[in-house]
């Protein structure tokens, strides 16, 4: 399983730009946490770090997909040198303040200065690997499915400990590691120039509007929005189940669970190729994680909820790698980073989204009923694939087709006809 993520590392560059970009990547996974640890614990109110985490969110979310624009027109490093200098400003500038008891206007002013500089190093990442596997669609299935194995081992290992060093240091800790990432992983990423993807040159003709001009990049934002919904009410309602049962502490290692069925699942799924079209294992895969997403209510123990989480997740990791291979298929290669920028951007406003609605239904019926947004959201997220697959589907030839499309593959170098 192991020979196809071989072969892709080996490429010159690689290993450094994937490894230094998840190290880069540690504030998605931290930062939000980090926010409310840090201010409910200093401010004593949930409700003020509720607000300093969503403003954080919302300046993400409105501006990374311009940075990325800007990224594609501009190159990597050019635009995100700078742009990560400001989001550390924006970081400790909000550590600061809160250590200071300050007034909480600043709070939002620093929480909207790293949202909006933060950028997405996932989607830098994976636009060097459409430039160093030339566009070939087998390694890019294997060198995406990585990325996202890579990501939920982000989400595995930040939470947790953001969480304990918060809790066991000191409550501005869950914010210092995530800022560090940010500063080493994402300075030597930008540092590796000879994979960073060209840009066109200097009066070429350049694309006008957005690329959410594409119907199907209007689908999958709102379906990503719709899964992201799915994670932040799980995240929540896990939480809260958990404390109800008497365990609040296991919270975390069963939200590692779900992260690690994902992690396995996406190495699984990256290893081998297939046949059938990349929209229809798009739409399988939503409705799979839709499946098994709606039996969370149905739990009456943390052990069964591990469980449903555990096969759950299996689904995750390859809808997401799908998701955004199909970003690819639908934007042009100049404005690569901007598209799987809109789609990771849309994952977070929807987690963002799917907590807020979750909390408020918790605190009026308990967890169950945070497990019912989890429900309604996977709901929604079907529905939108299902009305809108038929935009999903490419107008020219499928990235997986060739030649050895009749041919279904089990590995690099072994090939057995298709039994279809």
């Amino acid at each position: 399983m192991l020979q196809p993520y071989r072969e892709v590392l080996s490429r010159p560059g690689a290993l450094a730009f994937s490894g230094s970009g998840t190290l880069a990547r540690l504030p998605m996974s931290m930062i939000g946490i980090g926010i409310v640890l840090m201010v409910s614990a200093l401010y004593d109110s949930y409700g003020l770090a509720g607000r300093v985490s969503a403003v954080y969110v919302v300046a993400q979310a409105a501006c990374s997909p311009q940075i990325a624009r800007l990224v594609d027109r501009h190159g990597q490093a050019r635009i995100m040198r700078p742009a990560v200098a400001v989001a550390a400003t924006g970081t400790v500038g909000l550590v600061v303040a809160a250590t200071v008891h300050a007034h909480e206007a600043w709070l939002y002013a620093a929480a909207v200065v790293t949202g909006a500089a933060i950028g997405s190093f996932g989607s830098l990442v994976r636009a060097r690997w459409t430039t160093v596997l030339g566009g070939d669609p087998r390694r890019l299935h294997t060198a995406y499915s990585l990325e996202s194995a890579l990501d939920e081992l982000v989400f595995i290992v930040g939470p947790v400990l953001a969480t304990v060093l918060a809790t066991s240091v000191t409550p501005t800790a869950g914010l210092v590691v995530p800022l560090v990432g940010m500063l080493v992983g994402g300075y030597w990423f930008l540092s590796l120039r000879a994979s960073e993807p060209a840009v066109a040159p200097h009066g070429s003709p350049r694309p006008r509007g957005s690329v959410l001009a594409n119907p199907g990049m209007i689908v999958l934002a709102v379906v990503f929005v719709a899964m992201g919904a799915i994670f932040g009410a799980t995240d929540v309602s896990t939480v809260a189940f958990a404390e109800e049962q008497g365990a609040k502490g296991s919270a975390g290692v069963i939200l590692a669970v779900f992260a690690f069925g994902s992690m396995l699942s996406g190495l699984a799924y990256g290893a081998r190729h297939w046949v059938r079209p990349l929209w229809q294992r798009f739409a399988l895969g939503m409705v799979a994680l839709a499946v098994g997403a709606s039996l969370f209510v149905l739990v009456n123990s943390l052990g069964a909820l591990a469980a449903v989480m555990f096969v759950t997740g299996i689904a995750i990791a390859p809808t997401l790698v799908n998701g955004n291979a199909l970003v690819q298929d639908l934007v042009a290669p100049a404005r690569l980073t901007e598209g799987l920028t809109w789609v990771g951007t849309s994952l977070g406003v929807g987690v963002s989204v799917g907590s807020s609605v979750a909390g408020s239904r918790i605190d009026a019926d308990g967890s169950h009923a945070g497990f019912l947004v989890v429900v309604a959201a996977a709901a929604a997220a079907v529905v939108a694939t299902l009305v809108a697959l038929p935009t999903l589907r490419p107008r020219r030839p499928a990235p997986d087709a060739g030649p050895e499309a009749s041919m279904q593959v089990s590995s690099p170098d072994q090939r057995v006809p298709d039994p279809q």
